[in-house]
């Protein structure tokens, strides 16, 4: 069956925008190519800095031919409404229609419409220049004087199409300048000729004979082996950085991996800020010694070309900016060691947070609060909690968190441990902003966590009381994040911490903000507890846990997040095993049996067995084992031990069985009927006491 083939040949395009640009490619061809009728087998997208590529295979030489009826007014309708069912359906007369006959509706005027299907190739012709100009570039330009928008100059078009084995058709169109053909161009240095293609295959091997590795991740590939090859002939390992592998691949179409190194006096400078600069400046790779660890005077770079010279003037061209810049980063880093963190916390005092939240000198302040209170109840100094607060932020007026942003908290580190800050005092220095998302570290010193906490309860309140809440998709301070923070740190550690407690001690601090501030400790409080519900809902399904086991262990007022989760991991156990399933179908038959019986007598039964009145061995029994559950279970949960409360309500199953399958409910005798439904009652509250079985599926 024939294939397209399409490249759009263009200007270097970004790195960061390649591969997220060929699959939009891919995707409005496609669903243009189906909604036209044109079903395809496969597609693919492909990307290097100077083209996108498409194929699709398997598809039809035209679009199918297609009938449709199109029902329209009765007959008789008036004339205004006949003319616009004419115009809809594409008929010049109401004659052109025929008329249908309803027994309960009466005759009504229908519309056959009836086309013939397109060549595919006159289809792409329609189809194809239609995606280029409406393609969801961010920030597209224009060049010379025509009206064309794309990510970059559009210098070619490649667009064929046609069956296997035949001379394809070009799929003939005009963008401004450009017309499309069946020719492309490979590498811009190394062959830069003109080359003229067919079909895809024979298309990704003349790439490959001109220089230019068409699959990004093939790319990579390269790129990877070929530096870890170099690394090991060194005795080195490389340190991989997929979001550095995926830049440089978008910014080679021939990728070949050269070493260089540096003076050795610079690896007196912590091995962070030299990955820092290296990568942000030169787009290299470090390594380290394969015997250490440590990190090695040495780099890996990536030329888009095969050099005469082996690659000597490249490499000594990166060497020569990277000591330049290594330079810049030792002058940084020794000239902050010469000032106490401390000495650079009146620099926070010029420093807006937030125009409604204050400094970061206020915003330090609350957090040294904050962790003071926090850190009795996590086993943490008072005194180091409260030093590691002030000082949290001391390394942002710093030259290197200046040059690197990325590396505050990290700088405080080495700064305060040089300057004899006690070691948890440095660590927790770094350690208060983790963690910075789901795949990050999180801190275990008592410290750490304290200032953690309170670095992040701080934001939530500020930004709560100032109602600058997180809306839809968009959350600009990232409060989501520190709401999973903060439950992180509390789950990872284990901690047995009311939530609220701690929100409203954030809150009141916030309070004493001279101007912004338009809810109050309350009200701030009852929000961010809401939003902490949803966050952990978030976080324990993402865990795999049951979306309505969180419902049902979640009420409003529930603070302690430790213990959410421990209930729902316990509850998943019970309703994962045979026992539970049959408990939970007990409940559900016991609730529904109180819910309608409760309307139909308005009242509500309030569990109060009358245990003399008890006439059955079932009913007998089942009141014995709820009120002994009810006993354990309250025993258990005061010690929080939730999988003993669990397993005590599965004890339950046999008695509950018993009760359904030999006793009536629903006894003629008011008195007897009260009794059992006061029996019902007290089962359903008695599992209450773990989770609202109510809001569980099953």
């Amino acid at each position: 069956m024939p294939e397209l083939l399409l490249e759009l040949f263009s200007e270097e395009i970004p790195a960061r925008l390649q591969r997220r640009a060929a699959e939009d490619l891919k995707k409005a061809v496609t669903d243009a190519l189906v909604e036209k009728g044109l079903v395809y087998e496969s597609a693919g997208a492909f990307a290097t800095p100077r083209r996108l590529a498409l194929t699709v295979t398997g598809l039809p030489a035209a679009s199918p031919d297609t009938r449709e009826e199109r029902k329209g007014p009765k007959v008789g309708a008036p004339q205004q409404a006949v003319d616009g069912f004419l115009r809809a359906a594409g008929l010049s007369s109401i004659d052109e229609a025929k008329v249908q006959s309803d027994e309960k509706k009466g005759d009504f005027y229908v519309a056959v419409i009836e086309k013939k299907g397109a060549p595919a190739i006159e289809i792409l012709q329609e189809i194809l220049p239609a995606t280029v100009k409406s393609f969801p570039w961010g920030k597209p330009m224009r060049w010379g004087t025509g009206r064309l928008e794309w990510v970059r100059p559009l210098r070619a078009i490649t667009a064929t199409f046609g069956p296997e084995g035949e001379e394809p058709d070009v799929v003939e169109f005009e963008l401004g300048p450009v017309t499309s053909g069946n020719t492309t161009f490979g590498h811009r240095f190394m062959a830069p000729d003109a080359i003229k293609v067919r079909r895809f295959d024979d298309y990704v091997q003349a790439l490959e004979r001109a220089k230019v590795v068409l699959d990004i991740d093939r790319r990579k590939q390269i790129i990877k082996t070929d530096a870890e090859q170099l690394a090991f002939a060194q005795g080195l390992e490389l340190i991989v950085d997929e979001g550095l592998l995926e830049e440089v691949a978008g910014l080679v179409e021939w990728p070949v991996a050269m070493m260089g190194s540096f003076d050795e006096a610079f690896l007196k400078v912590p091995e962070e800020a030299i990955i820092a600069t290296i990568r942000a400046n030169q787009k290299c790779f470090c390594l380290r010694d394969a015997s250490t660890g440590k990190l090695a005077n040495k780099f890996i770079l990536t030329s888009n070309l095969i050099a005469e010279d082996d690659g000597k003037t490249i490499v000594a061209g990166n060497e020569r900016v990277i000591r330049a810049r290594l330079s810049d980063a030792k002058f940084f880093y020794e000239s902050d060691l010469e000032t106490p963190l401390a000495d650079n916390l009146p620099k926070l005092e010029d420093v807006v947070f937030h125009a409604k939240l204050g400094t970061q000198a206020e915003r330090v302040a609350r957090i040294e609060k904050l962790a003071a209170e926090i850190a009795p109840l996590v086993g943490a100094d008072v005194d180091d909690a409260r030093r590691a607060a002030k000082l949290s932020k001391a390394d942002l007026p710093t030259g290197m968190v200046g040059e690197f942003p990325e590396l505050q908290g990290l700088m405080g580190r080495y700064y305060a441990l040089a300057q004899g800050e006690k070691p948890q005092v440095a660590t927790a220095i770094e350690e208060h902003y983790k963690p910075l998302g789901p795949s990050d570290r999180v801190p275990t010193e008592p410290v750490s966590i304290a200032v953690a906490l309170a670095d992040k309860l701080d934001i939530l309140a500020g930004f709560w009381a100032i109602n600058e809440k997180p809306t839809g998709s968009k959350d600009p301070y990232a409060l989501r994040r520190a709401a999973l923070g903060v439950i992180r740190l509390i789950v990872d550690n284990e901690l047995r911490l009311r939530v609220l407690d701690l929100v409203e001690s954030a809150a009141f601090f916030v309070e004493e903000l001279p101007s912004g501030v338009l809810a109050g400790p309350e009200e701030v409080s009852a929000g961010l507890l809401s939003f902490f519900h949803d966050r952990l809902k978030v976080s324990l399904r993402d865990s795999g846990a049951r979306h309505d086991l969180v419902d049902a262990v979640i009420s409003s007022d529930s603070d302690d997040i430790l213990q959410i989760v421990s209930r729902v991991n316990a509850l998943g156990s019970l309703l994962d095993a045979e026992d539970g399933k049959a408990l939970l179908a007990g409940y559900k038959r016991a609730a529904n049996i109180l819910t309608a019986e409760e309307k139909k007598d308005s009242r509500t039964y309030s569990g109060a067995v009358e245990i003399a009145s008890l006439s059955t061995p079932e009913e007998q029994s089942l009141a014995a084992a709820v009120e002994q559950a009810d006993t354990d279970v309250t025993a258990r949960l005061e010690n929080d031990d939730y999988t003993g409360a669990v397993s005590v309500l599965a004890s339950l199953r046999t008695p509950v069985d018993a009760f359904f399958e030999k006793v009536l409910v629903n006894d003629p005798d008011p008195a007897i009927r009260a009794n059992r439904l006061n029996l019902l009652a007290s089962l359903r509250d008695t599992m209450h006491l773990v989770a609202d079985f109510s809001k569980v599926a099953g």
